[in-house]
């Protein structure tokens, strides 16, 4: 007879889109992140780079999440879509870029109830995303003579 999981084994066993509230919170998760974008001036760089309607944006973020995360494939199940790494490649995309996107994320996660102990987890994932999406280099500072 096997043993019976423990609570911690099951939660472990959980994927993040789970841990996060799925569906629901996912989407409100890509809301609030976009609504910081759209209203901080912190991140102007970033929204520079976006359509004046963020609706079909928001829908693909909220999509290539689901799957992230490890919910529905949803972006991926979509008719004609792009690789995630050739649909950010037009951008000019640097350690700016990175932090603001980074700041939106991180105030979306804390603003929607995400917790702390979630927030840690997803953090450095994110993190190493937007750092896949990069297009520039740091320069490296110059030498005065």
């Amino acid at each position: 007879m096997a043993p019976k999981d423990t609570a911690d084994e099951a939660e472990v066993r959980q994927s993040p889109y789970e841990m996060i509230g799925g569906e629901v919170a996912v989407r409100r998760l890509v809301d609030r992140f976009y609504d910081i974008m759209d209203a901080d001036p912190a991140a102007a760089g970033i929204r520079a780079m976006h359509a004046e309607d963020l609706a079909p944006i928001r829908e693909r973020l909220f999509e290539f999440l689901s799957g992230w995360l490890g919910g529905p494939p949803l972006y991926f199940q979509r008719p004609g879509h792009k690789c995630i790494m050739s649909a950010h490649r037009p951008y000019s995309i640097g350690d700016a870029e990175r932090d603001q996107w980074m700041m939106c994320i991180r105030r979306a996660m804390a603003d929607t109830g995400i917790s702390e102990d979630l927030r840690t987890l997803l953090d450095p994932a994110f993190l190493r995303m937007c750092e896949a999406f990069r297009s520039r280099q740091p320069q490296p500072a110059s030498r005065s003579s």
